[in-house]
């Protein structure tokens, strides 16, 4: 390995290390009360080694919201599976959606502020733009479900995908929403699972009817 490759590799090494300790950081406090200092006491490192890798802030938050963002496309990408019912694959994504936010409630926090309060975090209009554009991306994946159950017949020819989609959408996220910061942390991710499948379910029976 060449000097210069050795140094990028050790770069992108300590850059991943510096984003590792900040998603720890924002976790743990929620966007509001973690710091440039709290971020670097948590990599190890000094104020001024963090700004020679990241500007801010919230551009550290930004870059693991989006790399989230898309490992979240990434994993609901691949569901779609042909083999089985369209409600079958609904209630696959549910699922995987549920599991991935219970695992990082801070991220759906900051989320759901993106969605409702628009870029609520000054995110610069590039990344502004990079994460409505993933977020669309996994939200066309709950059309291709739909369409699916109405061309083999499983759902009416009449209904209206895109009210659907934004519907589940709403569902989801309004169940998670509900659940995930209350009530006892022991019995937290059953419950949420236990209501986003039963909200799903209510869901589908609607469909088909």
């Amino acid at each position: 390995m060449g000097a210069e490759r050795r140094r990028e590799r050790e770069k992108e090494l300590r850059r991943s290390a510096i984003l590792r300790a900040a998603r720890r950081e924002f976790f743990e406090k929620g966007f509001r009360s973690v710091t440039v200092d709290s971020i670097a006491r948590r990599a190890e490192l000094s104020k001024g080694a963090i700004y020679l890798y990241f500007k801010s802030k919230e551009e550290i938050y930004a870059q693991i919201l989006l790399r989230d963002i898309d490992k979240f496309h990434d994993k609901v990408g691949t569901l779609l599976d042909t083999s089985i019912s369209a409600s079958d694959n609904l209630r696959r994504f549910a699922d995987v959606y549920a599991a991935f936010f219970i695992s990082d409630r801070e991220l759906f926090r900051i989320f759901m502020n993106f969605m409702i309060q628009h870029n609520p975090v000054n995110f610069t209009p590039k990344i502004n733009d990079h994460i409505v554009k993933s977020t669309n991306q996994t939200v066309i994946i709950i059309e291709q479900i739909l369409q699916m159950g109405v061309e083999r017949g499983e759902y009416p020819r009449h209904l209206d995908i895109r009210v659907c989609r934004n519907a589940l959408w709403g569902l989801l996220n309004g169940i998670i929403a509900l659940h995930l910061f209350s009530g006892r942390e022991e019995t937290r991710e059953d419950r949420v699972c236990a209501h986003v499948r039963g909200g799903l379910e209510v869901f589908i029976g609607g469909l088909r009817s």
